[in-house]
């Protein structure tokens, strides 16, 4: 029984995949709390607690738990045994004998039910905020991976609508319990970071184009939509497009968040020429190109938090 413990918490460890949500999860909410740290909208001890909380549920839900029924989808379907796993496919704790497939499709659906009857528990107390928020972090954790719905196996779908949602609301989360209503900062903020998260998670895609097309089912991420359609050179567009997206919330903030629009510009600048001038076949040269997408991510993150 210790040994089956100890198995599934050096798992849940690996499972976390830190990298990723340190430069998504984290450096949203550090966007989120630095305008109301900067603006004494609460004591620094209780802002340390809201942040340490939020980090924690971020580890939980958009590390172990996404990561969990990632790996597991990701195993049955195939598209982790191909994968060049550099920064890609998957954490790897079944292939390398870490965890067995039972153990983490245990863990996935232990810490979901769990969530649930927590999210119930937060409802039944009238602590609606919390309860929306972490629904929506189990929904996104579920349907980007779980059948029927599996979006990450559809173009677009999977970051739309469990990406997208996930860094959004959780960028919402600490001014919403703060202040008990969501600005436009948190609104703009929001947005903008996770726009830039997934144009790096497009980035993260494709080192697994080809293990992805062997899938069964295949695995069509929007970049092996757009290689398949276009081309291997257009693998990196959907990354490009999120980059875009990003770079027109620039005319959104306006003369009103000047530093803050200059401060993305050059960001997204950066970004677009590293991943116009990557080669998508050099996976060590696209994940090059990652690691300075999600550095990027980061400087965003606290730029927009402190130029508000």
């Amino acid at each position: 029984m210790a040994n089956q413990i100890l198995t599934v918490l050096r798992g849940g460890w690996i499972l976390l995949r830190s990298i990723a949500v340190i430069f998504s999860s984290v450096a949203t909410i550090i966007s989120s709390l630095l305008p109301l740290f900067l603006n004494n909208a609460m004591p620094l001890g209780n802002m340390l607690m809201l942040f340490a909380f939020l980090t924690i549920a971020a580890f939980i839900i958009h590390g172990v738990l996404t990561h969990a029924l990632n790996d597991y989808t990701d195993f049955h379907s195939g598209t982790d045994e191909f994968s060049p796993a550099i920064l890609s496919g998957g954490s790897r704790v079944v292939q390398n004998g870490i965890m067995s497939l039972d153990n983490l499709r245990q863990l996935g659906k232990g810490l979901t039910i769990s969530l649930l009857i927590i999210a119930g528990l937060l409802a039944l107390f009238a602590q609606y905020e919390l309860a929306i928020l972490l629904l929506i972090g189990i929904w996104s954790a579920a349907s980007y991976s779980l059948p029927p719905l599996r979006l990450s196996y559809r173009p677009f779908l999977g970051e739309w609508l469990s990406l997208f949602p996930a860094i959004l609301f959780l960028g919402f989360a600490g001014p919403w319990i703060v202040l008990g209503s969501i600005p436009l900062w948190t609104l703009q903020n929001a947005v903008i970071n996770a726009l830039f998260c997934m144009a790096w998670v497009m980035v993260h895609h494709i080192p697994d184009l080809e293990a992805d097309k062997r899938a069964v089912p295949m695995k069509r991420t929007s970049v092996v939509w757009f290689a398949d359609r276009f081309g291997l050179f257009y693998a990196r567009f959907p990354a490009l497009i999120y980059l875009f997206a990003a770079l027109f919330c620039g005319l959104w903030l306006g003369f009103d968040r000047f530093w803050a629009a200059a401060c993305l510009v050059l960001t997204i600048a950066i970004a677009l020429f590293f991943v116009m001038k990557v080669d998508v076949m050099n996976y060590q040269q696209v994940t090059v190109c990652e690691k300075i997408l999600l550095s990027l991510a980061m400087i965003t993150a606290i730029s927009l938090g402190i130029f508000v």
